[in-house]
């Protein structure tokens, strides 16, 4: 049935991003106007990420840091990301409207809609903690299991063993409830942290030490 499903969801992929390509085009005109009048630099931010079998493909969204922000540094280790981040980059971030150019990586047949989120190239840590799991076997997708468990909130091992159920629990069911999960977290914002990987386990541990202290 997963191979039956495989052929199906690739079909869905692009179909269903061909039909929010057309949906959204206003947006991506509107988002476009207001990045280009608000802030110096191109619409689009372009970032080398890793694909379906460790294959690069350039992964697109719309640009929501100054340009002179460090390109191939994830969020979480830079010392004060909000430095870097536009004021309208903190609206297109937190409501996730960001990742919208994806929809022409699904439709390109580089993304799908469902799945683990792309990592950066350089990000080797979740690149082989996924290899544990075949997570880097899959195509990567605009949403996934572990955004829909904590996100930005998450330490790579978790985010990691969050992908690797995903890879067992592979099918239409678990794809339904991340596609439904994901439209919960956007309208709650829901895991998102700049610089926030781990947070999940820095609150517990911080409840913990205010308990000992207590």
């Amino acid at each position: 049935m997963k191979y039956i499903y495989v052929g199906i969801k690739w079909i869905l992929d692009r179909l269903l991003s061909l039909i929010a390509g057309i949906l959204f085009f206003p947006f991506f005109l509107l988002f476009a106007l207001i990045i280009k009048c608000s802030s110096r630099g191109p619409i689009l931010f372009k970032q080398k990420r890793i694909g379906k079998n460790k294959k690069p493909f350039m992964i697109w969204k719309f640009r929501t840091m100054k340009i002179d922000a460090p390109h191939d540094t994830p969020t979480h280790m830079l010392n004060d990301p909000d430095q870097y981040i536009t004021k309208f980059g903190k609206f297109l971030r937190k409501t996730s409207m960001d990742e919208l150019p994806q929809i022409y990586n699904i439709l390109f047949g580089k993304m799908s809609i469902i799945g683990p989120r792309p990592a950066l190239w350089n990000q080797y840590d979740l690149i082989a903690e996924r290899d544990k799991y075949g997570v880097n076997k899959l195509y990567p997708g605009l949403t996934g299991w572990a955004q829909i468990h904590g996100r930005d909130e998450l330490e790579i091992a978790e985010k990691a063993k969050l992908d690797g159920e995903y890879v067992k629990k592979f099918g239409f069911i678990i794809d339904v409830k991340c596609f439904f999960g994901t439209i919960k977290s956007v309208f709650k914002h829901e895991g998102v942290v700049e610089g926030g990987t781990g947070e999940i386990h820095k609150e517990t541990e911080e409840k913990t030490d205010d308990k000992t202290n207590g």
